[in-house]
């Protein structure tokens, strides 16, 4: 009687939502992620009355449908982080790729409307399909992921979007031999960045980076060097760090030599006589 009664309870919940409003599953929605953190997949396949995939399928097949509206984003996020994050929930993950949720949360950080929220989300969803394994991030890599979370972390306004972006990257490049040096270039790209924050991390990211990759890329001198322009200490600071780290690889010359060259332009412009003492037309 008890399982007939959970059975019952479960199609009942299924068909609300087939049948439901956005506000309907949005109440739907919010009632699951208040009652199920945490949980393992036996204790959701309990409440779900063996039937837990059946909503997780129409989770994602939502989100496929109005993410580029904005539609319950967030929460739908959420409901899904707490299938694929369940202990013992490896059928869930399985679930989701096989529907191409990889893509669908990639195409998230990369659209103009999306709520810093949502990114910051998505992101954390990406993490947790790293933690999977390795097959996972390869996965995540193969689909243009290093690319996207790199342009999120360069365009975002949001602190606390631009550390998950830095989070996942630093994932991508640990135990990921086949695609550590892609997030290594990826992350040399990102120091010429417009954003000072994205900068930082990037120079904060690559000290990391840089160990797992072994030799250091002579492109990465150009870019690192400007930093030193800057006039944010912070971007300042892991700039020097990271030339600190480089002095023990072959590109230790180059730095060295384009060190001297900085040091003789500003020199050159400091004893620079101001233009105006050079004319000849200005009255004494």
């Amino acid at each position: 009687a008890k399982t007939d009664a959970a059975i019952n309870r479960v199609f009942a919940l299924l068909q609300e939502w087939d049948k439901g409003n956005k506000n309907t599953r949005a109440r739907i929605l919010d009632e699951f992620i208040a009652n199920n953190q945490g949980k393992t997949a036996p204790e959701l396949e309990l409440e779900f009355a063996q039937a837990a995939s059946l909503f997780l399928t129409r989770l994602t097949a939502w989100i496929r449908l109005t993410y580029m509206l904005g539609t319950c984003v967030n929460q739908q996020l959420q409901a899904i982080q707490i299938f694929l994050s369940a202990p013992s929930g490896h059928k869930y993950l399985g679930e989701f790729l096989e529907v191409g949720g990889v893509l669908t949360v990639l195409e998230i950080l990369g659209l103009k409307q999306a709520k810093e929220v949502d990114k910051a989300e998505a992101l954390k969803l990406l993490q947790t399909i790293c933690n999977a394994g390795r097959k996972y991030k390869e996965l995540i890599c193969e689909s243009y992921g290093i690319r996207a979370v790199a342009e999120c972390l360069a365009r975002s306004k949001s602190e606390e979007t631009q550390e998950q972006c830095r989070q996942l990257l630093q994932m991508l490049a640990q135990g990921n031999p086949k695609y550590e040096v892609q997030v290594y270039k990826g992350l040399i790209a990102l120091l010429p960045a417009s954003s000072p924050k994205a900068q930082q991390m990037a120079a904060q990211t690559l000290r990391i980076v840089q160990q797992i990759v072994a030799e250091a890329n002579p492109n990465i001198v150009e870019p690192l060097l400007g930093l030193l322009r800057t006039l944010h200490l912070e971007v300042q600071y892991e700039a020097i760090e990271l030339i600190k780290d480089l002095m023990s690889y072959e590109v230790q010359t180059l730095i060295l030599k384009r060190l001297v060259e900085l040091l003789k332009a500003t020199l050159d412009d400091t004893v620079r006589r101001p233009q105006i003492l050079e004319d000849t037309d200005v009255e004494k």
